[in-house]
Order: C-alpha cells, then sequence, then structure tokens
C-alpha cells in the first residue's frame, strides 16, 4: 500500500459540487478504510468550497487512478486542477485519531517547498512530505490554529500557503 495526498482545486463558477455531493460520498465510502484524511478547502469566509483533500492509502498505480478520475465530482467538471503526490504520513495517524482539538480554533489545510525540520505540535492533525517519485516537492500539513498567521507559524515556513479546511464526510 502507498499514501497518496490528492488535492483538485474546484472550477471558478463550476457550481455542480452541490448537486454532485451525495455521489461523492457514496464513491468515498466505498474508500472507508483507506482515507487518512479527507475535507474540503474553503473561502477565508468558510462559506464556500475552493476544493477538495484527500490523503488515501491504495495498492497500486491502478487504484490511485481509478480513485482520482472516477471520483463525482472529477466526472461532474467541478476540478480545474487535480495535484497528486506520494505521501508520507510523519503523524502516522488518521485524522479521526486527532485527540486534542481546542474550541474556538479552526482547521487548516497548509502547503509549503519547505521540510527543514520536523514539526512537533499538539495542533497537527497529518502532516507529511510530498513525493514526485522520490524526489522531495514539499509538506503538507492539515492542522488546528486560531488564525491564519497562527497556522503558518506553526509550520515554520516563509513560503506556505494557508487554505481553511475542515473535516469532510457525511454530516
Amino acid at each position: 500500500m502507498t499514501q497518496y495526498f490528492v488535492y483538485a482545486r474546484d472550477r471558478v463558477g463550476a457550481g455542480v459540487k452541490a448537486a454532485l455531493t451525495e455521489d461523492h460520498w457514496t464513491f468515498m465510502d466505498g474508500y472507508a478504510a483507506e482515507l487518512i484524511a479527507r475535507g474540503p478547502t474553503l473561502t477565508e469566509d468558510r462559506e464556500h468550497s475552493t476544493g477538495s483533500l484527500h490523503i488515501v492509502d491504495l495498492p497500486s498505480a491502478e487504484a490511485l487512478h481509478a480513485f482520482v478520475y472516477d471520483e463525482p465530482y472529477y466526472l461532474g467538471g467541478a476540478f480545474e486542477t487535480v495535484e497528486v503526490y506520494r505521501f508520507e504520513n510523519r503523524t502516522g495517524r488518521t485524522m479521526w485519531e486527532f485527540a486534542d482539538a481546542v474550541d474556538g480554533y479552526n482547521r487548516y489545510l497548509v502547503l509549503t517547498k519547505d521540510a527543514a525540520r520536523p514539526l512537533t505540535s499538539d495542533h497537527l492533525i497529518v502532516y507529511g512530505d510530498l513525493l514526485d517519485g522520490d524526489v522531495h516537492v514539499g509538506r503538507a500539513a492539515l492542522l488546528e490554529a486560531p488564525s491564519v498567521d497562527a497556522a503558518r507559524e506553526l509550520v515554520q515556513a516563509a513560503d506556505a500557503a494557508v487554505h481553511p479546511w475542515e473535516f469532510g464526510g457525511r454530516r
């Protein structure tokens, strides 16, 4: 099994995700045992989706292809781009095993090319290295923090791109 980071960014104005959400969730139900993390990235006001993130453990390149390209949002034209990387999970857990949530903190996806030092914090939900083949191309961290600036500071990377994010799946 290999872990993968799959981040699809919404096509602006596509407006098809709401009609496909149940189909998307049903599709993802088939991967429940393989999912490490999932959920939408959001606008700053957290009112609208900007993308869809999944970290998943799959047995083959064929299984990865099916996961990415047979997904209902993808088939429905909801995404502008899809990024796929091999993922090395540095926390060794899933988002569902995160037990240190703080009331009033928001959740974020933080992407950076910097991987100078290991991260340690009770506020890390899942984080790991992003690889293209065997080449390190960055790091992804799912974390909670009181603000965007605090999320960026936790990752300690000047080039950090911070995206509001929330746990995904059926409510």
